[in-house]
C-alpha cells in the first residue's frame, strides 16, 4: 500500500511518483507537491500560515473567525442582560394614580 504524503507548504496530498523531497543539513525532511511550493518555502522563505493559498492560512483564518464570533456572541448576550428594562419611578407613580388623578389604595 502506498504511503500518504502531504506537502510541507500547502498541505495538499502528493500523488505517488510526483513531487520533490528536500532534506536540510539538520535532517529535517520537507516534501513538496509542486515547484511553486518549493520556491515559496525554500528559496523565498515564506511562512505557510501567512500565504493566502495554503491550508494553514485557511485554518488560522477560520480559527480567528470562530473566536471573533464567540466574542461577539458573548458581547451580545451581555448587552441583552443589561437591556432588561427596569420600571422608572415616574411610571410606578402613574400606575398608582387613577385616570382622574386620584390616588388608589
Amino acid at each position: 500500500m502506498v504511503e500518504r504524503r502531504v506537502c510541507s507548504f500547502c498541505g495538499q496530498d502528493i500523488e505517488p511518483g510526483t513531487g520533490r523531497i528536500h532534506v536540510r543539513k539538520d535532517g529535517t525532511v520537507y516534501q513538496f507537491c509542486t515547484s511553486k511550493c518549493f520556491k515559496n518555502m525554500i528559496e523565498l522563505k515564506r511562512v505557510p500560515r501567512r500565504t493566502a493559498w495554503t491550508a494553514q492560512f485557511f485554518r488560522e483564518k477560520e480559527a480567528k473567525l470562530r473566536t471573533m464570533a464567540h466574542h461577539a456572541e458573548e458581547k451580545a448576550s451581555e448587552e441583552a442582560e443589561e437591556a432588561v428594562v427596569k420600571p422608572e419611578a415616574d411610571e410606578t407613580e402613574n400606575d398608582l394614580e387613577g385616570s382622574n388623578g386620584e390616588i388608589k389604595e
